[in-house]
């Protein structure tokens, strides 16, 4: 989770990026070109920035998934710093590096606000679509198979559960179509543009792949050097014994 946030936060810059190219987000305002784009867009936007939370109350998934790390127990501190630094004004390349986020989650990073600032719109809702929302659901079902229900209020993964339970339903329903409906639309009868949004689509689903298989190697790892210091706690224990027991003969 720790390291998942950070995709959870940047999958934002996409959609704000989406939003500014097909409504009209400047002053003073004009009618978007294409209505139907725009409607999409601010439907999806409300979705990710202003959902029902499980009070009632309104609140981000990026909100919601910090909530979810501080009930199971997970930091949210190095996050949180590099928000604060960001904020302030630094750079997201700069941040990351002075907070040390791990190499994986920091190339991820970079790759989606480089799209998210300087590639075409067909590539950034390609990277938006593939990379996110479309794999989204099965990814997410695939865990929630895993998890018991969260029927307490107190339950330190209702949070989670929820984050969860939102993303397929949404995602799955909702978002994602809409997505690939305004991807179709854009690369329609034109081969560059789809051409363009297949290999933003391709890297971006590499870039996915990439951070989770360096999230794996951080958890085998951590599982290492616990089995390992658990053996050398044993074979310390194993050790003692025989003494211990040689100084209560004597």
């Amino acid at each position: 989770m720790e390291d998942h946030v950070f995709a959870v936060w940047d999958f934002m810059s996409l959609l704000k990026r989406l939003q500014k190219d097909l409504t009209c987000t400047a002053v003073p305002w004009f009618p978007a070109e294409d209505a139907r784009a725009a409607r999409l867009i601010n439907d999806i936007v409300i979705g990710e920035e202003t959902d029902v939370d499980p009070d009632g109350s309104y609140v981000s998934h990026l909100d919601l998934y910090l909530r979810a790390m501080v009930d199971v127990g997970a930091s949210t501190r190095q996050f949180d710093k590099f928000r604060s630094i960001a904020r302030a004004g630094v750079a997201v390349d700069q941040a990351m590096v002075r907070i040390g986020v791990p190499p994986h989650v920091h190339a991820f990073v970079e790759h989606t606000m480089a799209l998210a600032r300087t590639g075409s719109t067909e590539e950034v809702l390609a990277a938006f679509f593939y990379g996110r929302e479309d794999i989204i659901p099965e990814m997410f079902s695939r865990l929630q198979k895993t998890l018991p229900s969260a029927k307490a209020d107190n339950d330190p993964l209702r949070h989670f559960i929820y984050y969860i339970d939102r993303h397929i339903e949404l995602d799955g329903d909702s978002h994602g179509p809409m997505g690939r409906e305004l991807l179709e639309g854009l690369v329609a009868n034109s081969p560059e543009r789809d051409e363009r949004a297949l290999r933003a689509a391709c890297n971006s689903i590499k870039a996915r792949i990439e951070l989770w298989n360096g999230t794996l190697t951080t958890i085998r790892d951590m599982r290492t050097k616990v089995a390992t210091s658990d053996v050398q706690s044993t074979g310390r224990q194993r050790n003692e014994t025989p003494r211990a027991l040689g100084r209560r003969a004597s």
